[in-house]
């Protein structure tokens, strides 16, 4: 009986430190991860990170902190944790290859949250598509296009090809090309144009907006006009500087061609 007893103090007192031991590790380690990790999100919002990017970084260093963490206790209980290591590891390699196409997206969405090539409400080309960027997630982007349908690009695309911001400089050029007829006044056309950008309050004044020939066309003198405005008043200036331009060379009687074909009859007899 006393060897018994002996036996179960024993055991108590070898696996009892065991227990208290692995019972400090977590409550210590997941206190400490806890400081950690809200020391690391800190740390990144005065790096002016993207919030998104911030909540993520920091939740996967408090998880990561969180698994050293058990692992520990588990090797304070005398538990071989080589192959709990291994396990994760391949774990992990599976879910890697099983998800490649996401953790590319992923890659490319922190590249973006990082360099940040453009913001949200800029005006972008991103994969072969026009419009304005409502979101940007870690894996995907969202543009909301000119006829307002929302297109969802996995950010692997958007970093796969040529990105145009449009918005990042303030102000884009208008290329519109106006004709007139060969007996107008040119002069008169080009100062009359150059009046209605000036006075439009949607065109910027910097830089200057400028009217030009362009070439001498088969019908018509080509008048390169260009006015500068912001991206989100781009199609309201095409708009409405089409329509004064007609109306004023209307007024001002000057011609705007269009072609024509002469066809001659002959008579045979």
């Amino acid at each position: 009986m006393d060897s018994i007893t002996v036996y179960l103090r024993d055991l108590i007192v070898t696996y009892g430190l065991k227990v208290a031991g692995a019972v400090a590790i977590v409550v210590i380690g997941f206190w400490l991860a806890r400081r950690l990790g809200n020391g690391l999100r800190q740390a990144l919002e005065r790096s002016r990170l993207d919030a998104s990017l911030t909540h993520f970084l920091s939740n996967l260093g408090y998880y990561a902190l969180l698994v050293f963490v058990v692992l520990a206790a588990l090797n304070q209980l005398g538990v071989e944790t080589t192959s709990f290591v291994a396990v994760i590891g391949a774990a992990g390699l599976a879910v890697g290859l099983a998800l490649e196409g996401a953790l590319s997206n992923f890659a490319a969405g922190v590249l973006i949250l990082l360099f940040r090539p453009f913001k949200v409400g800029d005006w972008v080309e991103a994969a072969s598509i026009f419009g304005k960027v409502e979101n940007i997630l870690v894996f995907s982007t969202i543009l909301v296009t000119r006829d307002n349908k929302t297109v969802i690009i996995p950010n692997a695309q958007v970093t796969g090809a040529p990105i145009v911001n449009y918005s990042q400089k303030g102000v884009m050029r208008v290329d519109m090309v106006f004709g007139i007829g060969y007996g107008d006044d040119l002069r008169k056309a080009k100062q009359v144009a150059l009046d209605i950008l000036t006075a439009h309050p949607l065109v910027a004044k910097e830089p200057a907006p400028t009217v030009n020939v362009l070439e001498l066309a088969d019908n018509s003198v080509n008048l390169a006009v260009r006015p500068y405005t912001t991206a989100d008043h781009y199609t309201h200036v095409w708009f409405d500087v089409t329509e004064q331009i007609k109306l004023r060379f209307d007024a001002e009687g000057i011609s705007i061609p269009f072609p024509q074909r002469d066809v001659h009859l002959y008579s045979q007899g």
